[in-house]
């Protein structure tokens, strides 16, 4: 699905901070897709969270949080999420990936697709020694399996009742791709 609404990646910025803040609160709806397995921050060290990142701002650190890029309404600026990285073996040159879409406005707009598709492109074209790309979800989270494998990606472990949800058990499902698999997508 094409997204019906423009948007771009671009590095979190010191403005974005309060609107992330607004966005990531406890009580929102993402947080029951986004690993609910994990207890999101409370309010206060989310708080807390926000204000060491000013401070790195502010003290001219150098892309403070460099393994993220937010999800952007090219038109407005308007925060829309953040998609991420982090080595799960850099001796392998294997990243993990992840996306939030935490404002609910955007959701069903194919606004995951799209900004996963761009965050994909731009770590191969950018980091050339990567050999592979992951992505792990739960398999309560319907809508990130099937854009996984829309995305080329192809499942390749599943561990069974590894995740509790509410008192229910649910399998982790994890996701890969290799560089001349989206070479050729």
């Amino acid at each position: 699905m094409k997204s019906s609404i423009e948007i771009k990646l671009r590095e979190f910025e010191q403005e974005d901070l309060d609107q992330y803040l607004y966005w990531n609160h406890p009580t929102r709806e993402f947080h029951k897709f986004n690993g609910p397995y994990f207890k999101p921050l409370s309010v206060e060290k989310l708080e807390e969270r926000i204000e060491k990142w000013r401070e790195e701002f502010i003290n001219g650190e150098v892309k403070p949080l460099k393994k993220w890029n937010v999800i952007v309404d090219s038109a407005t600026d308007e925060l829309i999420g953040i998609v991420t990285w982090y080595w799960k073996s850099e001796e392998t040159k294997w990243m993990e990936i992840g996306i939030v879409v935490f404002n609910e406005k955007y959701w069903g707009h194919g606004i995951g697709y799209a900004a996963l598709e761009m965050w994909m492109e731009k770590i191969f074209n950018e980091k050339p020694e990567i050999v592979r790309l992951g992505l792990t979800t739960w398999s309560g989270n319907k809508r990130m399996m099937k854009l996984s494998e829309k995305l080329g990606m192809k499942k390749e472990a599943e561990y069974r009742n590894a995740r509790i949800v509410d008192g229910e058990y649910y399998d982790s499902v994890s996701y890969g791709i290799l560089r001349e698999e989206w070479e050729q997508k």
